[in-house]
């Protein structure tokens, strides 16, 4: 299942410069993000995200879902199942048809674990200059 925020590590303070400041990403959390990034990179996939999200009511059947962008239903089916799998969206049957809403709050999860796991700094913020 998905984590709503990965775990971080502290950083080592034994370097040249003393405590690094925000923890580190660990490694399950890195999977995890990564996997779940990895869902929303493919165009295929982000278009069933923005298609599903528009549909009446917030949900699509999976009837509905391979018209709008041109691909066979055991294709798009693959591309759904990777999104369940990374938990971005649910599926809920139906008689023979499937039917799929994004998660509440799944894309905020995947933003929050983003700018947690690479907070963002100001130029110079840190008075510190690396030496090239």
């Amino acid at each position: 299942m998905v984590t709503a925020t990965p775990a971080l590590l502290p950083l080592a303070t034994d370097g040249c410069c003393g405590p690094g400041g925000a923890p580190a990403l660990d490694e399950a959390g890195a999977h995890d993000l990564a996997r779940r990034l990895k869902a929303l990179a493919d165009p295929t996939r982000l278009r069933l995200l923005s298609i599903i999200a528009a549909h009446d009511g917030g949900e699509a059947c999976v009837c509905d879902l391979t018209e709008p962008v041109g691909l066979s239903q055991p294709t798009v089916s693959h591309h759904l199942k990777q999104l369940v799998d990374a938990g971005l969206v649910t599926r809920d049957k139906r008689g023979v048809w499937a039917y799929y809403a994004l998660r509440p709050g799944a894309l905020d999860e995947v933003t929050g674990a983003l700018a947690a796991a690479v907070p963002g700094r100001r130029p110079g913020a840190s008075g510190h200059v690396r030496p090239r």
